[in-house]
């Protein structure tokens, strides 16, 4: 009786963490939310397997995942196996013709279809585009200036290649995939007005994307808690203190790009953004269907 009584308590609780989602698989129901899928929750194959699961999951209880990846690591090894030096200036990669193609062979042929397999391999179907396909990614070459002000010197723009930057987001073919059921996932690779091709950062276009289609959410996974300040994980950050914050040299390094388009994507209408540690297993569940949530949300 009592490992009857041990058993049924365990399914107990497991009804008590559904009966807490329940209230936010109602807001959420038919709601799009736009992931941000990059760093050790893309190398790890148990991390892989968790994620691929939480959109799973999301997808069957009605909720519309578009996700948005990056591929730095990857790209980096490719590049390393055909002789072609890495440069970066302050975080982004310098892209001339030859890392262009590239990025977009490994981001596009490699990484997203390889995405795409996983999640197929959970019961739902998605299915790969980069920026080109369906226009949905229009970008122009990113005109980068360089603050050497503590240098003594003036600003200097900085030519790093094929690094562009969005300018028009189409989502005509995410809303045909979403109305088919299909999930979108999407390579960072856009392209201009004469055909350009251009690699953008993955933070910058799931932020973009989350505008456009109006998300409910924008979700950054990262290899870090979230924001932490004074070793501390910060919770919540509204535009205020994300300014006070950088200011004082709080939140700096590629922490910086993160909040700001997280807060952009808020500011443009997307309720909430959120920076969450993409080490944790089902941190995305966790992020959308508990009270607690996890990481640093930026609300308006």
């Amino acid at each position: 009786m009592d490992k009857y009584r041990e058993s049924l308590q365990s399914y107990i609780n497991k009804a008590e963490i559904l009966i807490e989602a329940l209230p936010y698989i109602n807001q959420f129901h038919g709601k799009t939310v736009v992931i941000k899928y990059g760093g050790n929750a893309m190398v790890s194959e148990e991390l892989k397997n968790a994620f691929a699961q939480d959109i799973a999951l999301l997808h069957f209880v009605g909720i519309k995942p578009v996700i948005v990846h990056g591929g730095g690591p990857q790209i980096g090894r490719v590049l390393d196996q055909m002789n072609i030096k890495s440069e970066f200036v302050e975080g982004l990669r310098v892209t001339d013709e030859a890392t262009m193609d590239v990025v977009e062979m490994v981001l596009v042929g490699q990484v997203n279809k390889s995405i795409v397999n996983l999640i197929n391999q959970h019961g739902v179907r998605a299915v790969g585009l980069s920026g080109k396909d369906g226009k949905t990614i229009m970008a122009k070459k990113l005109l980068y200036t360089k603050n050497s002000e503590k240098e003594g010197k003036a600003p200097e723009i900085i030519d790093i290649g094929k690094v562009g930057e969005v300018t028009k987001i189409n989502c005509d073919a995410i809303y045909h995939l979403q109305q088919g059921g299909f999930i979108p996932i999407i390579a960072p690779v856009g392209f201009g007005e004469q055909g350009e091709t251009y690699n953008i950062n993955a933070d910058t276009v799931a932020g973009e994307m989350a505008e456009a289609l109006q998300a409910e959410k924008l979700i950054l996974l990262t290899d870090v808690e979230g924001v932490i300040a004074e070793g501390d994980l910060v919770q919540q950050l509204t535009k205020l203190s994300i300014d006070t914050m950088i200011q004082s040299g709080k939140i700096s390094g590629g922490m910086i790009p993160k909040v700001q388009c997280a807060w952009k994507a808020v500011a443009a209408g997307v309720s909430k953004s959120h920076i969450i540690d993409g080490r944790v297993p089902h941190s995305v569940l966790l992020e959308i269907f508990t009270d607690m949530g996890v990481g640093t949300e930026i609300i308006p």
